[in-house]
């Protein structure tokens, strides 16, 4: 099968004489969409803030497709998805059964490619390169890692497991319905289950057995959702966390069983949910409402656990929490929020200059400021605090191609993803 050549350029690097080797998870591994905690947090503290094409560049590497998918780093590899063979070009996508996806393994260190395993396409694609799907393409979806191997989810073609070697364990269909905005959610592991909002195919959230990809339980009465789900901790138990177009909903993570529901957004949710201490922060798009949601209880908690509502919202991008703030930018205008996370109040609404464009990437928190990636304008670093401040804008001259990707941040080193180019940045 052809491959396009894949260039790597290292700047100034010492390459350690370590073997290569699958890890126990550590704090540094960023295993899943968003990070460790599923919320962009990072206990990094001595990341460069400002970077370019020869500017704390530690090295760069050319991928094979593009991709909306952001990386995940478990040890010293990264692992990443792409498309090949349709869809590079709205102008011209070419024949829709050449579709491929692509599991691509990376050495974090160097950038070289380790392995890659591809997925070609089935009948069930019938998602046409046009309109939404030309904005983000197919394969938007993060992979998760563990010491298990790596899970991926493909949207029609269904999710897939392989070892760390990029042997495959297994793969399992999640349903062959398709939307104009495609899919976006990724797999979250939790304990023996792969977990996955399936929406979009089937209208299922799903858990499946991380050895042999069985479906160990099923919901069939999801509506609308772009989100993934998240898992948290409350005064009664573990519960798993997500939104569709009726309610925020908290399940039994093992079994599936609804333990709450809050009524919520109704169009478009597609940004994930974040939490802190109990309590579960939803942000919203077209209708224009983000609230706050005391999890841990039971039945229609609509008026006894929505803490607060406002009236700001961010369309594609998730909020982050810290020290008891929520931040988060509206990705269609470009405009940066601050919220106090107890009482709702906004703190500040400011407009990013020079102006961003959209934004799909999430934020993610790094030595104690905020990186905002945005598709075409470079990645905007302002301070994790509640006065705003914009205090670099960052980019790649050479690269003129889509960022949709959220950084993963291990080791004060950045990785960001472009359509044509995996990034790491660092000292």
């Amino acid at each position: 099968m052809s491959q396009r050549t894949i260039n790597v350029t290292v700047w100034g690097m010492m390459i350690c004489g370590l073997l290569l080797g699958v890890t126990p998870c550590a704090a540094q591994d960023w295993p899943q969409f968003r990070g460790p905690s599923a919320a962009g947090l990072t206990t990094a503290t001595d990341v460069p803030l400002t970077w370019s094409d020869t500017e704390n560049l530690l090295w760069k590497v050319d991928l094979p497709g593009p991709g909306s998918s952001s990386p995940v780093i478990w040890g010293e590899r990264l692992y990443l998805t792409c498309y090949t063979g349709y869809g590079l070009s709205e102008e011209d996508p070419g024949e829709k059964e050449n579709l491929v996806r692509r599991l691509l393994c990376f050495d974090r260190s160097t950038g070289e490619l380790l392995w890659q395993q591809d997925i070609p396409a089935t009948a069930a694609d019938t998602e046409d390169y046009q309109g939404f799907i030309a904005l983000h393409g197919y394969a938007s979806s993060t992979p998760a890692v563990d010491a298990s191997g790596v899970y991926v989810f493909y949207g029609t073609v269904g999710a897939a497991a392989y070892d760390h070697d990029g042997t495959l364990k297994w793969r399992t269909p999640l349903g062959t319905q398709v939307h104009e905005f495609g899919t976006g959610n990724s797999p979250v592991l939790h304990e023996d289950l792969v977990i996955i909002n399936a929406a979009v195919e089937s209208n299922r959230v799903v858990a499946l057995r991380k050895e042999t990809g069985e479906l160990a339980w099923e919901r069939t009465d999801v509506q609308r959702s772009w989100n993934t789900p998240i898992v948290v901790e409350t005064e009664s138990g573990t519960e798993l966390v997500f939104n569709d177009e009726r309610a925020v909903r908290g399940l039994d993570p093992q079994t599936g069983e609804q333990l709450w529901h809050c009524e919520a957004h109704n169009r478009l949710v597609c940004p994930s949910l974040i939490a802190h201490a109990g309590v579960v922060y939803a942000v919203g798009a077209r209708d224009r409402k983000t609230i706050a949601i005391q999890a841990g209880g039971r039945g229609d908690v609509t008026e006894s656990h929505l803490l607060w509502e406002l009236d700001k919202v961010a369309h594609v991008s998730s909020p982050l929490f810290y020290q008891g703030h929520l931040y988060w930018v509206s990705d269609s205008q470009g405009i940066a929020y601050c919220v106090d996370a107890e009482s709702g109040k906004l703190v500040y609404e400011q407009r990013i200059t020079p102006r961003p464009g959209r934004m799909y990437a999430s934020p993610v928190l790094a030595a104690g400021h905020l990186l905002y990636v945005s598709r075409e304008a470079g990645t905007y670093v302002l301070p994790a605090e509640p006065e705003y401040s914009l205090v670099a804008h960052n980019r790649f001259a050479s690269d003129e191609s889509v960022f949709h990707g959220s950084p993963a941040v291990v080791d004060d080193r950045i990785y960001l993803r472009s359509d044509q180019t995996l990034y790491c940045v660092g000292k």
